[in-house]
């Protein structure tokens, strides 16, 4: 369900996937290849939110922010994520029902674990492994360890279907769905 709030209306690009199933309301911009799943919640009301490109809002996640929101490209916050702070950066993995608080800025390139809690007004870095309750950074990932994450999860989420196996990345599946509907 898409709907406009106080004037404002989502703007959607073509190459993106929004179930029918979701809720996308206000002052909401989704970019180029991304994907929202069923169930997922993107608030715009308070302030804007900003989903760059190829980036996926998988079933049941909660975006909202008091601020502005800003979620960059090649992003995945997973299942029943919550996610109400001011920026996830670039290649950012925020993992199943893991919450990120008010005034909280992740950096490029990391991965917040699985249940984690990240708490209000943390600055996260790049490169950086946060997991926890409260999440603490674990770890930095090196530019191998990067290389490496980011061919996993290109390969993933990403690429069409290849040689690999039967499997569509999460990319190739959003652009199934909206040939079909969903």
């Amino acid at each position: 369900m898409i709907r406009s709030f106080n004037g404002k209306t989502p703007r959607i690009a073509d190459t993106a996937f929004v179930s029918e199933f979701s809720y996308v309301i206000g002052d909401v911009e989704i970019g180029e290849g991304s994907g929202v799943w069923p169930g997922a919640v993107i608030r715009g009301d308070f302030g804007s939110i900003r989903i760059g490109k190829n980036s996926h809002i998988e079933d049941n996640a909660v975006l909202h922010a008091w601020k502005s929101l800003i979620i960059g490209d090649n992003v995945t916050v997973g299942h029943s994520a919550v996610v109400h702070c001011l920026r996830i950066g670039n290649n950012v993995l925020v993992g199943n029902n893991a919450t990120v608080l008010d005034d909280t800025e992740i950096g490029d390139f990391c991965i917040i674990g699985a249940n984690s809690m990240v708490r209000a007004a943390q600055k996260i870095p790049d490169r950086s492994f946060v997991v926890g309750i409260p999440a603490k950074i674990k770890a930095e990932f090196s530019s191998d360890e990067i290389e490496n994450i980011h061919r996993e999860m290109v390969d993933k989420y990403y690429q069409p279907t290849s040689e690999k196996g039967p499997d569509p990345s999460l990319s190739e599946l959003a652009k199934q769905y909206k040939a079909q509907g969903l």
